[in-house]
């Protein structure tokens, strides 16, 4: 299998985005606490304003040079992972109220 290469900014928003959801999601199946359905909240909307910057970053990085840019081109992929990741973690938690 071929090995995929991401930038470096792309891939470390993915992570800390993912992971930092993740932590949330299960710190509230754990403990039940309204505070931390609310710091979800605003954690997702703050998310989803970071990473949509970092995604149209990536695009245009990679509609100026794509032959060169094949790492922005795949990071946009990876940073729309998050998108099915976060619906998903939408229907744990209102299933779970």
């Amino acid at each position: 299998m071929k090995n995929r290469i991401f930038s470096q900014l792309g891939r470390r928003t993915f992570l800390i985005s993912f992971l930092c959801g993740t932590f949330l999601l299960i710190s509230f199946l754990f403990t039940r606490l309204d505070f931390l359905l609310i710091t979800g909240f605003y954690y997702v909307v703050g998310a989803a304003v970071v990473n949509l910057l970092i995604l149209l970053y990536e695009l245009i990085e990679y509609a100026n040079n794509a032959a060169e840019n094949k790492s922005s081109g795949n990071a946009v992929l990876l940073l729309l992972i998050n998108i099915p990741v976060t619906i998903g973690y939408f229907f744990v938690v209102y299933e779970s109220l």
